[in-house]
């Protein structure tokens, strides 16, 4: 049993995370061996995440008044809250990787990405998504794309000249 104290440390905890984070996941860890929850949880604090396991009344506490409140107020059986700090769609990524892996045990609930309520679907979409390294990358492509191109032109160019003088 907690006591009044831990309970307090929990839940303003849980709420320090809600109010920093960009994205929550809800989905669920029970069932599956430690040893891949260890993993996930890994994996996500990799991509400047965190994942909190407690009592559903402490999520609920905690959210009260935040923009997470609608998601986490009425939660039902046993939960699972992935926060995202930086790259969202990593953390949607993780969870949603785990569910495919965990089949009917980690099932994803629902989520929140700033203060827009995503369900199931959306959460899964938002996976799918490229991650920001990913989309920083295409990004820069797309900027290198006509310098490049005009690079080649003047090589060309250049190129006609010499064969024309030869």
């Amino acid at each position: 049993m907690m006591t009044r104290a831990e309970k307090d440390a929990v839940v303003s905890s849980v709420r320090e995370k809600i109010e920093k984070s960009q994205g929550v996941f809800l989905t669920n860890l029970v069932g599956i061996p430690s040893v891949d929850s260890v993993r996930i949880r890994k994996n996500v604090r990799e991509v400047n995440g965190h994942m909190v396991v407690t009592r559903n009344t402490l999520f609920a506490r905690a959210a009260k008044g935040t923009f997470a409140e609608s998601l986490l107020s009425e939660l039902k059986g046993s939960s699972c809250v992935a926060f995202a700090y930086d790259d969202a769609a990593a953390v949607a990524k993780i969870v949603n990787d785990a569910s495919t892996e965990f089949e009917n045990i980690v099932i994803i609930r629902g989520g929140m990405l700033g203060t827009q309520k995503l369900s199931k679907a959306e959460v899964v979409a938002l996976a799918k998504l490229p991650t920001r390294p990913q989309m920083l990358g295409t990004l820069l492509a797309t900027f290198n794309a006509p310098v490049s191109a005009f690079a080649r032109v003047l090589n060309a160019i250049r190129e006609q000249k010499e064969t024309q003088n030869a």
